[in-house]
């Protein structure tokens, strides 16, 4: 009794200094911070030993070298041999965006598409979109882009007698020959008409939407004097002349890529699907919606709560995926700039660190907005 006595006297008992459980967790984080500190230092001091031994110059001062090498796939940005490193980097980060955002549309539509058809009542629509979800998924992607390019596109027609898709152009071994655009003097009027339209419809949301996308642009291409024409492909003796080409390398990375990924959105969409409450379906029978209003308009955007982060890992994944394309020699960032701009300058460390930037960056950017759109599609209770 005299001992508790004495001990709440003078107050909570004392506690050894590593008894103490936030002493002993910050004495844990700093000690595991300096491991990581001195990690990364022995790295970044074992790898500038090597470069020098090798006689490597560190640092970025390659990238306005001459790279020396053709690229022959580079829609937007100009290149030749007599390029930079730094220019051969903006090529493939273009060519990687290209496949990726053409990639991640068509997968989009391909997924939604498939997912529903799982869930139809017709028996063969529904095996269908079973088979190509289980086919698909079931087999690597890397032999999907082999399967596309080498056993697939290599037995299209020759140059001399493509396929002719009339006004939407011609197709043979060598790419698919699209109509080209041609901008005459105004056409950018078109382009700030169509912005236009999609910032008045956003802000008016529900009326005239559809008017206001394709009206305005419309109208500008009437007034500015029709400053935009199209370039159709021809047939010749030596392949189709004119048109814009798609190379076949972008096309079978792009039908490999899009069907793999779009076969897992696709049982993202039936889940989503399937998590809505089967009594929503009769509510809107009972208002004599037909099934396909029902669908679009009632179940669809209530599953999009559930499909949506899913959603975004495949987007991620088809992104990074793109790097496979070096196997078929698709000139996106991984091929051109981490493979042949590394073998012929060296710089291991820089070109891999801004290549590993560069897809986490493009991660990050797609996670934010996806995570924006998530919150936009989720539900508000009023």
């Amino acid at each position: 009794m005299a001992a508790v006595e004495h001990a709440s006297a003078g107050g909570a008992p004392k506690v050894a200094i590593f008894n103490d459980p936030r002493i002993r967790g910050a004495a844990i984080q700093i000690l595991l911070v300096v491991l990581i500190v001195f990690l990364i230092w022995g790295m970044v001091s074992n790898a500038a030993t090597n470069l020098a031994r090798a006689g490597i110059a560190s640092g970025f001062g390659f990238l306005n070298v001459t790279a020396g090498f053709g690229i022959n796939i580079s829609p937007f940005v100009e290149y030749s041999e007599t390029s930079s490193y730094g220019r051969v980097y903006l090529v493939g980060l273009q060519n990687t965006l290209v496949v990726a955002i053409t990639g991640i549309i068509l997968a989009t539509v391909v997924g939604f598409i498939v997912g529903i058809a799982r869930l139809s009542t017709n028996w063969v629509v529904s095996k269908l979109a079973y088979a190509f979800v289980e086919v698909m998924r079931n087999i690597p992607l890397l032999l999907w882009i082999f399967i596309w390019y080498f056993s697939v596109l290599r037995l299209l027609p020759d140059k001399a007698a493509p396929i002719d898709f009339g006004p939407f152009g011609l197709l043979n071994i060598a790419g698919y020959y699209a109509p080209k655009a041609v901008f005459g003097p105004g056409a950018g009027w078109i382009g700030l008409a169509l912005l236009a339209g999609i910032l008045a419809s956003i802000v008016i949301y529900r009326w005239a939407r559809a008017g206001l996308i394709v009206g305005l642009p419309l109208v500008a291409y009437v007034l500015t004097g029709f400053p935009l024409s199209f370039e159709l492909p021809t047939t010749s003796r030596f392949g189709p002349r004119g048109g814009a080409r798609i190379y076949p390398e972008f096309l079978g990375l792009l039908v490999a890529l899009s069907f793999y990924t779009a076969a897992y959105i696709a049982e993202i969409v039936r889940a989503g699907i399937l998590a809505i409450s089967h009594g929503q379906t009769e509510a809107s029978y009972a208002l004599g919606m037909r099934r396909g209003h029902t669908l679009r308009l009632v179940i669809i955007p209530q599953a999009m709560r559930v499909i949506i982060p899913p959603l975004t890992n495949q987007y991620l994944n088809l992104t990074k995926n793109s790097s496979l394309a070096v196997a078929i020699a698709y000139p996106d960032l991984v091929s051109v700039f981490a493979g042949t701009t590394l073998n012929q300058t060296g710089q291991a460390v820089e070109v891999l660190l801004m290549t590993m930037l560069t897809y986490l960056a493009l991660s990050l950017l797609t996670s934010l907005f996806m995570n924006w759109f998530n919150a936009k599609m989720a539900l508000v209770e009023r």
